[in-house]
């Protein structure tokens, strides 16, 4: 007898308040509050969807320093484990990262200069495969001008359109222009700053919440951190494994400057849904005057091949279970960043969504949408 009354007991003490607190409200009164709690969820979205959207300079120059800052973390840990402090070890990175990027400018442009002074070798062979396109095109056209006429009108129409210059160009485009150099001249030192103030800052973030909360609050940073380098790591690694197996194959297809050419591909790659198609354009590009018919299918199938077997074996083994988002949910985040931020939306889009689901699943109330993000 005992027994049974021990199986029928409530689960726990907060069951049974929270069964108590159920029956005393209404069932009118429990929807009104359901109903509000949805409302504020959507106008809290609205709301950061627009300071995205308006703000959108400020935020992707936060995004892109706090991935920077991730991806230099592991260099600023391993000084500080050979007694580095922190500060010193911060700009230890900076500087490596800063040398970093411009030995790859550097690179790119002798090797863009040296493709731009060797390109007159082959231009007669691209100028004549243009002009076979271009014949295609005209004869194309007056087949189709042979099947359905113009009309008098329509001949008679001349159409006039302002020409533009240079200068014009330039005029309208310097402010877009200053204000990018503004933002990227910010990044070093907010990247500085992240990784040297990384501790205090975490601290600073948990305290904001409730002393109840400031465990959860932890533990959701902790796994963003962690989704975020898995991320990075991942794309990393993708970025070198397709990059080398270009340059391999751009190699003995003997494309001119293969070296170049298979690091662009490898990287342009890792953009979602659109870097196979980009990335196959360098090569087809530079082969128009070397390769045949069946080398360019060849150099179309390397590059598809190693992207895909680079997106469905290396990186769920990098990221695993750290970032579970379903297919659905990953077209519309690049759709929708896609369109708030442009190219760096297409770029920070699984990232952001991959934080998004984490803080769902760390808050009781929005663990239903954490549950909709899941694969």
């Amino acid at each position: 007898m005992s027994a049974q009354k021990h199986e029928l007991a409530p689960a726990s003490i907060e069951d049974v308040h929270e069964a108590q607190q159920e029956a005393e409200i209404p069932g009118d009164l429990r929807t009104h509050v359901a109903t509000a709690s949805a409302a504020q969820v959507v106008i809290a979205v609205v709301i950061v969807f627009a300071v995205c959207y308006v703000a959108k300079l400020v935020m992707i120059t936060i995004a892109s320093a706090l991935l920077l800052a991730f991806v230099l973390e592991p260099i600023v840990w391993h000084l500080q484990r050979w007694r580095v402090p922190r500060a010193v070890g911060s700009f230890i990175a900076l500087m490596l990262l800063l040398g970093s990027v411009y030995g790859v400018c550097h690179f790119s442009y002798n090797s863009a200069l040296a493709f731009l002074d060797d390109l007159p070798k082959y231009s007669y062979k691209i100028r004549e495969t243009l002009l076979q396109f271009r014949q295609r095109t005209e004869q194309l056209k007056q087949t189709t001008e042979t099947i359905l006429p113009e009309s008098e009108q329509e001949r008679e129409v001349v159409k006039v359109s302002p020409q533009s210059t240079w200068t014009d160009w330039l005029t309208n485009s310097a402010s877009g222009i200053t204000e990018l150099l503004i933002a990227l001249s910010f990044i070093p030192f907010l990247v500085y700053f992240m990784l040297s103030w990384k501790d205090r800052m975490r601290v600073a973030t948990v305290q904001l919440f409730r002393p109840e909360h400031r465990r959860t609050a932890d533990q959701t940073l902790g796994a963003i951190a962690s989704m975020v380098y898995g991320f990075i790591v991942g794309n990393l690694l993708c970025g070198l494994f397709v990059s080398g197996g270009c340059v391999l194959a751009f190699g003995l297809l003997k494309i001119p400057y293969f070296y170049f050419l298979g690091f662009l591909s490898g990287f342009l790659s890792l953009i979602p849904y659109l870097g196979t198609i980009l990335a196959m354009l360098p090569p087809l590009g530079a082969g128009i005057g070397t390769l045949s018919g069946p080398g360019m299918i060849a150099v179309a199938a390397v590059v598809f091949g190693l992207d895909m077997f680079a997106i469905n074996v290396l990186f769920p083994k990098v990221i695993g279970k750290r970032l579970q988002l379903n297919p659905l949910v990953v077209t519309i985040a690049l759709l929708v960043w896609g369109w708030l931020w442009g190219a760096m939306g297409l770029i920070l889009a699984i990232p952001i969504t991959g934080a998004m689901k984490i803080i769902f699943d760390h808050v009781d109330a929005l663990r239903p949408f954490g549950r909709w993000l899941e694969e």
